[in-house]
């Protein structure tokens, strides 16, 4: 038997697939979760080999979750009609059930997935798909509204406007929001992309903030400058940050 969790906020979606599935057989449900926190405790704790994947889910959605996942198992996404994400995963050849959808479409994607599952080649052909989604999503312009982040065992939401500045570390950033600072895997030019700029300027080549959270501006060393935010942190300024600092706040 499979071992298989479904994670949908929906309750009638659920109830679908979990009917589909006592239909079809060979698969067990360990756990229905009603939202991305509680889907990933019971991924973590009962180790599935497919898991049923709600994307639009009001705590954490689905992208966010597959995103924190340390091991990723077998997904099929669900979805209502979402032009972008159904396109996404058509070029990635990631399994997705758009909703409402047929027990025979239900059929056709638990195919495919058990067959990566029974493959000796299915889990790396399974982490390729969803490192190519991860970067697919990326190249995206749409402007965060938060950032999801995991320390050890706990998973924390950080609105953005709640920023202080996020600071690069090669593959990763280091992001400083009201005292506390957070590890992330992500560039600082994914940041750049996706913050809106309004509100935030990369100001350094390792270095962004937010607008409203600078106190002054001071001079340095050698034409470069350190920024002075009204928490008493500094954050070190460019030549070239500068003058975008000086186009942006107009002095």
């Amino acid at each position: 038997m499979i071992r298989a969790i479904i994670i949908d906020d929906e309750s009638l979606a659920r109830e679908l697939l979990k009917d589909y599935i006592s239909e079809t057989g060979g698969i067990e449900v360990v756990a229905e979760c009603s939202d991305g926190f509680a889907g990933l405790r019971a991924i973590q704790e009962l180790n599935p080999q497919l898991i049923f994947l709600d994307i639009q889910m009001p705590k954490l959605t689905g992208f966010e979750l597959i995103e924190i996942l340390d091991k990723k198992p077998e997904i099929i996404f669900s979805t209502a009609y979402d032009q972008f994400a159904i396109k996404a995963f058509e070029l990635n050849a990631v399994d997705y059930l758009l909703k409402p959808f047929s027990l025979e479409r239900f059929r056709e994607a638990l195919e495919k997935a058990l067959k990566r599952i029974n493959s000796v080649a299915g889990f790396n052909q399974t982490q390729v798909q969803y490192e190519k989604l991860r970067e697919h999503l990326d190249d995206t312009n749409e402007i965060l509204s938060r950032i999801v982040v995991k320390t050890r065992n706990t998973i924390v939401v950080l609105p953005v406007h709640q920023l202080h500045y996020i600071e690069s570390q090669d593959d990763y950033v280091m992001i400083y929001v009201n005292g506390a600072h957070y590890l992330k895997h992500k560039t600082l030019g994914y940041y750049e992309q996706h913050l809106d700029p309004k509100d935030f300027l990369r100001v350094h080549r390792s270095y962004i903030v937010r607008l409203d959270q600078i106190a002054k501006i001071e001079p340095y060393e050698k034409s470069t400058y350190m920024l002075i935010l009204k928490t008493g942190e500094r954050v070190p300024v460019s030549r070239s940050g500068y003058n975008r600092l000086k186009e942006v706040l107009d002095y």
